[in-house]
């Protein structure tokens, strides 16, 4: 009974361990990791317009550059900032998300302006959104 009692607290142990070194694991900052895909506002939602899983097989998670021009700016209840690119699209743009976690050099945009975003895809709902993007 003893040694499974040791066992056990010795794999909490371990476990906390773990779970503190992930916690406190530093930012990514996404200006520094490299670019796995350059693309346009356009060419990318017309690629989900196409054939979503496909589009998910080359973009999904992975670290793209977007240009496009600036057609909505919006907060959502928390204060983070939403840039809609447009995509060509009746019904949808490219949502580029400000990463929350990075000092940006602006969070003001000008409807009509060409902007320039690295972000995370995180796939297509009635938008092609893209998380925790920096101005590039």
């Amino acid at each position: 009974m003893k040694k499974n009692f040791t066992l056990l607290t010795l794999l909490a142990l371990v476990g906390a361990g773990i779970g503190y070194k992930f916690y406190n694991q530093p930012h990514e900052d996404i200006r520094t990791v490299k670019t796995e895909v350059v693309i346009s506002a356009k060419e990318l939602f017309a690629a989900y317009e196409a054939n979503e899983t496909t589009a998910n097989s080359k973009f999904l998670d992975k670290k793209i550059e977007v240009q496009g021009k600036v057609v909505a700016i919006e907060k959502d209840a928390e204060g983070k900032v939403g840039i809609t690119l447009e995509a060509g699209g009746m019904m949808g743009g490219v949502i580029c998300k400000l990463d929350h976690l990075t000092d940006h050099s602006r969070s003001e945009f000008t409807i009509g302006e060409d902007v320039v975003f690295k972000g995370i895809c995180i796939g297509m709902l009635m938008d092609v959104v893209l998380e925790r993007c920096v101005e590039l």
